[in-house]
């Protein structure tokens, strides 16, 4: 009923003399969506209304044509539609036909299932069929032209046919989907003549066997051709054909090896598991490959690209994708950069890169799916990367540029306002490296001068993916352990605050707060390695430092929850215990936080008991996770990674209420409690010419202020519940 249904909009659309794009509005309201027109076999129904007279019907020819530009109809279903068509005494038919294959065979894809790119092959394996069968006719009817003295008669259609024979046949992607096609067919053979007890009484025709009957006919045909430029136009076609089989073991363009797996390894190795590793060791790694196993510096150089492709494209979102990026664009330019001093000239090795990329260009579907996955132009990216390392020419650049904008024109597009508003990573990687120089150099400044404009800095960096995009960009330039070395003076410095005012001690707080949980980020994300520092003999070890090695879970990492740091000053667990108990706000001038981070462990404890032994109820245990997140984030990571130790050292009957505390903490906030010193400020938006300040007024913000409750708690809240997430992880592994 839907096939009478659409071929009667068909006639409507003809009767009324709709223009094509009129009848495309029109078919999309009569028809719900759902069903796709490959469903409903549009193509195949405007052919046939098309096709019913002498001459074909210029008018629903035009629905066609349209329906193929706008992609309503897919390739396949057009050429399995034309393959029908089997009155080639009806030339101006053929020639619409001919004319219609011409717009797409040399740029055929398809954007679907595996199933759709199958069934691609297979329609052009039924196109080439009737391709030879309509040439054969047409070459059938010259010779009868010729033997009754009109030797007109075909030979226009004839040169046609084997015009667009030849174009489809010449594109070597075009040559693979029918060998795919034949592989298939051979596959469905196989498992039909196999089943059901060998009988093969529903298998297909087989395509491939007709094709060559075609072929050996046609040949027959033109052998007493006398027109040596058509007979030799058809035995190059024939030519083709016959080589379609022996695809895969024929190397045209490159005889000698072009895999080399233990490259690809190395560096997915040094992308997966060491981005935070020196540049000299991988590149002393890559060169002692290529001199083993005599690898022209060209295909090294693209298998190098190749690996970073993949890496990149099967990568995880978020922070591994990140991670692969940076690995992309920011340290393989630097590898190469030094690879370079290896080569016998800088022309020479320029000319490597150059010749790697033009390699890499024919690569088009790792090229568009890497294009797909970055939102971005990939290609263009790392071009004017290696240009501004000095790996290629300006000349060099245009030119590939040039090339793989025609082969993005014919790439599977995003659908209109997909992904429109995302920033591409390898742009915003780009930015950040810059930036990660200029925090470095903020962060040299004496802390105390300018605390909030500090405040400001650390402000920005947590909002969004921007700390997960300049610690990416860090490693990848081996800057990261200088970033956390001087996050960890930071820390230290804000750990005591002698003599300090009232307006200064919520900044300093603050100041703890959010480098504590960044450098716990850095440990979860890259290792714990990159945080500590080299032994010295003397020196004093920062409580981060002392912190992380000694309370932070980590795989592999066995914590004693009776260690001597959990075990501080009582008094101070006292009242530490009491402010828990209650949602008084704590007390911020002279606070000693890494004090306060030690003894959370012990007050923890002592909460614990008294619920065990009944002296606390669940409501309260509620209540007191609750003002442990809502006073400071710190304090939440401290408990929870004291927690997983502890757990881990109970049978399993005795974990139960410290499991619910580790759920109570790890969960949102039952109450209307807010992390206590975000609610009481707001941070002067940095303009161009003055430094951020901080103004404590609550109610009557700066006009040029941001309110923290909308910037810090937001993003601290975030990060706090990835570091929870990240430790809890680890709290039955040995």
């Amino acid at each position: 009923m839907k096939v009478v249904n659409l071929k009667q909009a068909i006639l409507q659309a003809w009767k009324e003399r709709w223009s094509d794009y009129q009848w495309a509005i029109n078919m999309k309201k009569f028809f719900p969506k759902g069903a796709t027109w490959d469903i409903l076999n549009l193509a195949e129904a405007l052919l046939e209304q098309a096709m019913i007279g002498p001459s074909p019907n210029p008018l629903i020819l035009s629905y066609l044509k349209y329906a193929i530009s706008s992609q309503m109809v897919s390739y396949s279903s057009v050429l399995t539609a034309i393959s029908k068509f089997d009155d080639f005494s009806r030339d101006l038919c053929v020639q619409a036909l001919l004319d219609i294959m011409d717009m797409f065979c040399d740029r055929l894809s398809c954007h679907g299932k595996a199933e759709e790119c199958i069934g691609l092959c297979r329609a052009l394996l039924s196109a080439l069929h009737w391709l030879l069968r309509c040439t054969a006719a047409s070459a059938e009817r010259l010779q009868e032209g010729l033997e009754a003295g009109t030797p007109a008669t075909g030979e226009k259609q004839l040169a046609m046919c084997l015009q667009r024979l030849e174009k489809t046949l010449s594109s070597t992607k075009n040559r693979a989907l029918l060998h795919i096609a034949k592989l298939e067919e051979a596959s469905l053979h196989t498992s039909q003549g196999l089943g059901q007890g060998g009988t093969r009484a529903n298998q297909p025709t087989a395509s491939w066997t007709a094709i060559e009957h075609s072929l050996l006919k046609l040949g027959e045909i033109l052998a007493n051709l006398s027109n040596p430029q058509l007979r030799s136009q058809a035995e190059k076609c024939g030519t083709l054909i016959r080589s379609i089989p022996t695809m895969l073991s024929v190397h045209s363009e490159q005889p000698h090896k072009t895999g080399f797996p233990t490259v690809h390894a190395l560096v997915l190795l040094e992308g997966t598991m060491n981005l935070t590793g020196e540049t000299q060791p991988l590149v002393e790694q890559l060169m002692m490959v290529k001199r083993m196993q005599h690898i022209p510096t060209p295909l090294f150089v693209l298998e190098i690209w190749k690996a970073c492709l993949v890496g990149l494209i099967e990568s995880p979102e978020g922070t591994e994708e990140l991670k692969w990026t940076a690995f992309t664009f920011l340290k393989i330019p630097q590898v190469l950069v030094k690879l370079k001093k290896y080569s016998h000239g800088d022309k020479d090795f320029t000319e490597d890169v150059n010749c790697a990329f033009e390699f890499l260009l024919k690569l088009t579907p790792l090229l568009d799916k890497a294009d797909q996955r970055c939102n971005c132009d990939f290609t263009d990216f790392l071009l004017q990367e290696c240009r501004k390392q000095g790996l290629l020419s300006e000349a060099s650049v245009n030119n590939l540029m040039a090339k793989r904008a025609v082969d993005r024109e014919h790439a599977p597009q995003p659908k209109a306002g997909e992904n429109a508003n995302i920033q591409p990573n390898p742009g915003l990687i780009l930015r950040a490296e810059p930036t990660v120089t200029n925090i470095l150099k903020t962060m040299d400044a004496d802390h105390s001068k300018s605390p909030e404009g500090l405040l400001g800095v650390l402000g920005h960096m947590l909002s969004g993916k921007s700390l997960d995009l300049l610690l990416a960009a860090a490693a990848a330039t081996g800057k990261l352990k200088s970033f956390a070395r001087k996050f960890i003076n930071l820390n230290e410095f804000t750990t005591h605050g002698s003599e300090e005012s009232t307006k200064a001690a919520p900044v300093r707080a603050l100041l703890f707060d959010i480098s504590f949980l960044m450098l716990c980020h850095v440990a979860q994300t890259y290792g714990s390695e990159v945080i500590l520092s080299e032994s010295s003999t003397g020196a004093e070890v920062p409580f981060f430092e002392t912190w992380i090695q000694t309370c932070m879970p980590e795989e592999g990492k066995i914590l004693n929850p009776d260690h001597p740091c959990f075990r501080p000053d009582s008094t101070k667990v006292e009242s530490l215990v009491a402010l828990l108990n209650n949602s008084s706000e704590m007390k911020l001038v002279q606070m000693n936080w890494h004090e306060a981070c030690l003894s959370i462990s012990a007050a923890i404890l002592e909460i614990l008991n008294a619920w065990e032994n009944g002296v606390l109820a669940f409501e309260s245990i509620q209540k007191i996770t609750d003002n442990i997140k809502g006073k400071v984030c710190s304090l939440a990571v401290c408990a929870v990674a004291w927690l997983v130790a502890h757990v881990r050292m109970l049978g399993l009957d005795e974990r139960e209420k410290s499991l619910q505390m580790i759920r109570q903490l790890a969960g949102p906030l039952y109450s209307e409690n807010t992390l206590q010193f975000y609610n009481e400020r707001s941070v002067t938006r940095p303009l161009p010419s003055g430094t951020p300040q901080v103004c404590r007024e609550k109610s009557a913000p700066p006009v040029t202020s941001i309110s923290l409750v909308s910037s810090l708690p937001e993003h601290a809240a975030h990060l706090l519940t990835h570091l929870i997430t990240h430790i809890l992880a680890h709290i039955f592994t040995r």
